[in-house]
């Protein structure tokens, strides 16, 4: 009886000690936490700064191949309207030479 009491007991202390639950690792106290939020918070702002510029820099980059696009059509209808003039007198020019029968 005094073995199975004695069981009893050592057991009774030995999931006491599995039931407590240890203490944390890495203890933060505000000051840590406050420090780690301010980093994390400029981390944030400049991933936020580089988006940014980022995206200014494709604008740009679409506005300069739109300006070129447009300056390359211009350029294309102005050939086309100068061919298109010079076929024009090129016509009235052998209509002109040409006798009437």
């Amino acid at each position: 009886m005094k073995k199975t009491i004695a069981t009893l007991i050592a057991g009774l202390f030995a999931t006491a000690a599995f039931a407590q639950t240890p203490a944390p690792a890495a203890t933060t106290t505000p000051a840590a936490a406050k420090a780690e939020a301010k980093h994390e918070k400029q981390a944030a702002k400049a991933e936020v700064k580089e988006t940014k510029a980022a995206a200014k820099a494709e604008v740009k980059e679409a506005k300069a191949d739109a300006k070129q696009t447009k300056a390359e059509a211009k350029a294309e209808v102005k050939e086309a309207k100068a061919e298109h003039k010079a076929e024009a007198h090129k016509d009235t020019t052998v209509a002109a030479a040409t006798p009437a029968k």
